[in-house]
């Protein structure tokens, strides 16, 4: 049984980046947007051209409560809190070093990107939130400045070369795939944890009816539990194979055509599948959604590999206050999860193939 616990924090910055350009939204910085406000607090990072404060530290902390709450537990770790500094200077440094064409093409999208934060939560929640963790809506605004700005400069780098060079390296992932499946989850649909092999047990119990022949439509609508597509009759309709866990990919990609499968095991549960129709697509087919989506992606791994390479020799000092207690938060707890889908499941509930929470923005 493969793990359904997951380290996310490790891919910290790669995720936050995702998670933000994926709503094809920017934000960038102005002179306005980067005056700050006096601080005397202890300097506890210098770096080549700038310096962090405790301050703007626990700002950094603050805000991060808000936008990716569930981060927060990891707060307590000082190991994160050391990584989450490192990005801060990372985002700051990198800030420092975008043209002004990448800052001016953003800061419409960073105020549609407050605007659906509002929408989602609702005004007064929204300013309910910002409280919670005494923020302005300025405070958010800029850290999405600088997070985004940062995201389109770097987009700026990467060629329709290196766009179709991903995705000739990973052709399979982009074939159009219309597949339906009914999930059995660990958890009922209460939130249980079920008895070991009761899952398996109901999957087993539906691969036989659908290999007796009962309609795969009806039979997804009475046992599926993935809200992404039980209503649909568990059909995902013409999506890129990439879109899915690796398991479920995996069979998508290889299963005969109008197949039941055997019971597919994920970190969600267990899948029963049949693969209704399967496309390859050619790099001149691409939609300028999925090509935008490669580019996406590339600019974080160049994020991703500054920090890893480059940022340990712009860092002259870093002295962050300890905490008292470190405890590791629950397992199971991080996100590490794959982007792409655009079926949405109810409010706060993780479609099967993506493991995304919605919610409801």
């Amino acid at each position: 049984m493969p793990s359904r616990n997951n380290k996310a924090w490790k891919t910290f910055i790669v995720s936050i980046t995702a998670v933000l350009s994926m709503s094809m939204i920017a934000a960038c910085g102005n002179d306005k947007a980067k005056e700050k406000v006096e601080d005397n607090s202890k300097v506890i990072v210098k770096y080549k051209g700038g310096e962090m404060t405790e301050k703007e530290f626990d700002l950094e902390q603050r805000v991060v409560k808000v936008m990716s709450p569930e981060y927060a537990q990891f707060l307590e770790m000082d190991e994160f809190k050391e990584y989450l500094a490192k990005q801060g200077v990372a985002y700051e440094y990198l800030y420092g070093k975008a043209d002004d064409k990448s800052k001016q093409a953003a800061e419409k999208q960073a105020d549609d990107l407050l605007k659906q934060y509002k929408n989602g939560m609702g005004e007064e929640q929204f300013k309910s939130v910002l409280a919670s963790q005494k923020l302005e809506e300025q405070d958010l605004r800029n850290y999405m400045l600088r997070v985004f700005t940062v995201m389109e400069q770097e987009k700026s780098q990467v060629s329709e070369e290196d766009i179709k060079k991903e995705f000739e390296a990973n052709k399979k992932d982009y074939t159009n795939i219309s597949v339906r499946h009914v999930l059995i989850g660990f958890k009922d649909p209460e939130g249980k944890e079920r008895a070991e092999g009761e899952a398996l047990k109901i999957a087993k119990e539906v691969q036989a009816k659908l290999n007796k022949g009962e309609d795969f439509a009806k039979v997804a609508k009475e046992y599926s539990e993935d809200p992404g597509s039980k209503d649909k009759g568990g059909l995902y309709e013409n999506k890129p194979a990439g879109t899915w866990v690796p398991q479920f990919k995996e069979k998508a990609l290889t299963l005969e055509l109008n197949k039941i499968s055997d019971p597919v095991e994920t970190d969600y549960g267990y899948h029963v599948m049949k693969v209704e129709k399967r496309e390859e697509v050619t790099y001149d087919k691409l939609p300028a959604d999925q090509k935008e989506g490669i580019r996406n992606e590339l600019a974080s791994a160049k994020i991703d590999n500054f920090m890893q390479n480059e940022l340990n020799g712009l860092i002259e000092s870093m002295n962050l206050p300890k905490n008292e207690k470190t405890d590791k938060p629950a397992e199971g707890t991080g996100t590490d999860k794959k982007d792409g889908a655009t079926d949405k499941p109810a409010e706060g509930q993780k479609t099967p193939d993506t493991g995304k929470e919605d919610t409801g923005k």
